[in-house]
């Protein structure tokens, strides 16, 4: 009945913060890719940084309420939600599948993968979920879900998928397989551009995803 429903909300809670490492811009080369302008212009920034031997490391988020609710679900989904956000502002996947599928052949974490374990599928299929049955950015999540029944999803065809809280592995499937990030307004939430604090330098992203 309207456009596609988003699962997470962006906001200034939803911003990541990285340090550029590598590269010490003068005030003049952080206004020169701050106002690159174009359709894709965090991509380009961050292109611009890197062609000066820049790289973004993750430091923290933004808000500590979503960092540590992050937190709650596995100590190091920060990170990984991290990687999936830099992934998606510098390739062109958007999909939350696709970006795991990335993430998962480059291991940045650096799990005993030796066994097949799926490390990043699993934590970030338990991330969905609990976006979807309560947990929000800005308030501080103990893990009790608002749903305690099920989860509806109408199709665009008018066909409608219930999920019920037992089917938990079916649900978060149906997530995993059906969601995408998305740029929100930088504008707004305050991220995209590079900038200086006490002589380091730092770029920050920002996380909405949103159904497809």
């Amino acid at each position: 009945m309207g456009g596609d429903a988003t699962l997470l909300n962006a906001g200034k809670t939803t911003n990541f913060i990285y340090q550029v490492l590598g590269f010490k811009p003068t005030a003049k080369e952080i206004k020169t890719i701050n106002e690159i302008d174009t359709k894709s212009k965090i991509k380009d920034r961050i292109e611009a940084i890197k062609k000066q031997g820049g790289k973004l490391k993750f430091l923290t988020l933004e808000q500590d309420v979503f960092k540590n609710n992050l937190v709650l679900i596995d100590s190091l989904l920060p990170n990984i939600v991290a990687e999936i956000v830099k992934t998606f502002f510098t390739t062109t996947l958007s999909s939350t599948k696709d970006l795991t599928d990335s993430i998962n052949k480059v291991n940045p974490l650096n799990y005993d993968t030796q066994f097949a374990h799926t490390f990043y599928d699993y934590k970030i299929k338990r991330f969905l979920t609990d976006v979807a049955l309560g947990m929000t950015p800005s308030k501080v999540w103990t893990g009790v879900y608002d749903a305690t029944g099920g989860y509806l999803i109408i199709k665009e065809n008018g066909d409608v998928l219930c999920y019920h809280i037992y089917n938990r592995n079916q649900f978060e499937d149906y997530l995993f397989a059906n969601t995408k990030l998305e740029t929100a307004s930088s504008t707004r939430h305050e991220f995209g551009k590079l900038y200086e604090d006490n002589g380091q330098f730092y770029f920050k992203l920002n996380l909405q995803i949103r159904f497809k």
